[in-house]
């Protein structure tokens, strides 16, 4: 367990702002003011998914509109103004009335609690194992907020992807986002996440699984599942906290960079020979 630690520790340690630049996170980092990296730090996660290319290219739309403080911006968001503004966004399953819906549920949020913070934690418990059931309370609840504004109707209708955004664990889902977002806001700042949100431990975090993650963790025998679900989410946070009890998703961010920033897909033997983890992954290993 020791030498896995120490390569993971040292894979955490070579992470920079070049790492940082190709990440979503890095749009949280434009702005000095929490209340706007709050802000930017939910537009950013909520859009994560897909190609990170493509990412990065939705998410300098949407900033381009917020503006230098998209505080302001969504505590001043008018939906028909908005509907106008992302009119031809495109995200994959989400459109501009999804756009609309998140600025406008923000707004809400804010109005309600004086920030994404205090309102996240109105579901959350400090007792918890995990943020399992936070997650859960959170989703519905933002669901739960008026969207007349946007859709006409106070309820979400069928057509709209919107709840694509805020899925629970109770359904199965790795929330990858959800959680990403959590794990930006709540671990301490490190030059890379933000250390912003007080009231939930690190600890009680899980590790946002995509496919890079699900297939680093199998590599590295911290998972023998094979669905990226809610499960394969928990078995691999448990697997770290091996190494760090009280703060198990800090290696998050490099191990999803090994995919991500240095093209790490499991398919080119030839990328293997200078990976960072070739003396512990199990890929290398059965070649």
């Amino acid at each position: 367990m020791s030498d896995i630690q120490g390569i993971l520790d040292a894979l955490s340690a070579s992470r920079s702002a070049q790492h940082l630049g190709n990440d979503p996170l890095s749009f949280c980092h434009r702005f000095s003011d929490p209340a706007d990296q709050e802000i930017a730090a939910v537009v950013a996660s909520s859009f994560a998914y897909g190609s990170i290319v493509i990412i990065l290219r939705t998410l300098e739309k949407i900033f381009a509109a917020l503006g230098r403080s998209p505080r302001k911006y969504v505590e001043t968001f008018d939906p028909e103004a908005g509907l106008h503004t992302f009119s031809d966004f495109k995200h994959r399953f989400n459109d501009g009335r999804d756009v609309c819906a998140l600025l406008w549920g923000m707004r809400q949020m804010i109005e309600q609690e004086g920030s994404i913070h205090a309102f996240f934690l109105r579901g959350h418990t400090a007792a918890a194992a995990d943020v399992s059931s936070s997650l859960s309370h959170y989703s519905a609840a933002v669901l739960a907020l008026d969207y007349t504004g946007v859709f006409g109707t106070r309820e979400i209708p069928a057509d709209s992807s919107f709840p694509f955004l805020f899925p629970s664990p109770a359904s199965g889902s790795a929330c990858k986002r959800l959680c990403m977002l959590l794990r930006w806001m709540v671990r301490p700042a490190d030059g890379i996440d933000l250390g912003l949100w007080t009231g939930i431990s690190p600890a009680q975090l899980i590790i946002p699984v995509d496919t890079h993650i699900s297939r680093i963790s199998r590599y590295l025998g911290l998972t023998r599942r094979k669905a990226a679900d809610w499960r394969m989410a928990q078995e691999i946070t448990a697997a770290l906290r091996r190494f760090d009890p009280d703060d198990p998703v800090k290696y998050d961010f490099s191990l999803a960079h090994l995919g991500i920033s240095d093209g790490c897909d499991g398919k080119d033997p030839s990328r293997c020979r200078a990976c960072p983890i070739v003396t512990i992954c199990a890929q290398n290993l059965t070649k």
